[in-house]
């Protein structure tokens, strides 16, 4: 048995597949619960529910708790499901059957749900990345000011998004050493050359799969796994496609810091640029190597070792 769940503000639209079966129920602490037990008896294989926003995070954190098996999915992957199925009429109903069916026919895993210290941490790391980002915009609106009254203004708020970045840092650093499973993961993480406390812990945050995969599960989850672009005869360019953006750019950051440094992944860029792979591509292998290396650190808890 599969289900599907639309979530809405209000209310959870839900359909079973192959019974056929659709109810509705509301999206509160008595709804969820009414859910939670008919879903109990019906023992389904696989609950999936799309990603809106936040509306669905305490739907499968209720479902979770129940030992019920949940996959939360990126709501592009339904539309295309749907497109490609034909199902182009939308109302909340016929989205739950869609969702119901991509379910069965796609059956993608489940996966056990952050729990709330680690929300906390995801949170805590979004934030310092959005207060960087102010920071930077103010830096450069400051630039094009010669008023001495608005230069004032723009220092104001430069120094309040500091005040905030610093107060982010402290909570950040407390969350993380002071849980020893998360000290554990940064201390192997940082033995690494090239990984900072800054880079281990947004994959502490962001990848929490990492030690947990196999080295091509891995690399497609981040998004350094190329794709094949074969028709025919035809033999188009690996590409890579999908993946986690945020987890990219810092794995990114850190092979730019490894050729500037002669760090030993500096070793592998050259390699491929004197076999005469582009710049770009050669980067993107060093991070599909740098990804396996910190895969297999955590898996097998021990630090890095020069070979």
């Amino acid at each position: 048995m599969f289900v599907g769940i639309d979530v809405a503000k209000e209310r959870l639209d839900v359909h079973v597949r192959p019974a056929g079966e659709a109810f509705t129920v509301a999206r509160d602490g008595e709804g969820i619960e009414d859910l939670i037990g008919r879903l109990s008896k019906m023992a389904p294989a696989l609950i999936v529910l799309e990603a809106t926003g936040g509306f669905e995070t305490i739907v499968a954190a209720g479902l979770g708790a129940a030992g019920l098996p949940v996959a939360v999915v990126n709501p592009r992957q339904i539309r295309d499901f749907a497109r490609a199925t034909a199902r182009l009429a939308k109302t909340d109903a016929l989205d739950a059957a869609v969702i119901a069916h991509f379910a069965e026919a796609v059956n993608p895993p489940a996966r056990p749900l952050a729990d709330e210290q680690s929300r906390l941490l995801g949170e805590l790391m979004a934030r310092r990345r959005q207060l960087v980002e102010m920071i930077g915009a103010e830096s450069n609106r400051r630039r094009m000011l010669t008023v001495r009254r608005t230069l004032k203004s723009v220092d104001r708020v430069l120094a309040t998004l500091k005040a905030q970045l610093e107060q982010i840092d402290d909570d950040i650093d407390t969350a993380v050493r002071g849980t020893p499973t998360w000290r554990e993961a940064e201390d192997l993480l940082i033995s690494v050359p090239g990984i900072g406390p800054r880079i281990a812990r947004t994959l502490i945050a962001e990848l929490p799969e990492l030690g947990r995969l196999g080295r091509r599960e891995i690399a497609s989850l981040t998004g350094v796994a190329p794709f094949n672009r074969d028709s025919g005869t035809l033999r188009g360019r690996r590409t890579i496609a999908g993946g986690r953006p945020v987890v990219r750019a810092a794995l990114y950051m850190s092979i730019l810091v490894s050729i500037r440094r002669k760090l030993p992944l500096a070793l592998t860029y050259h390699r491929l640029r004197a076999a005469g792979k582009p710049a770009k591509v050669a980067i993107v292998a060093c991070m599909r190597k740098l990804v396996t290396i910190l895969n297999a650190i955590l898996r097998d808890r021990k630090q890095w070792a020069n070979a």
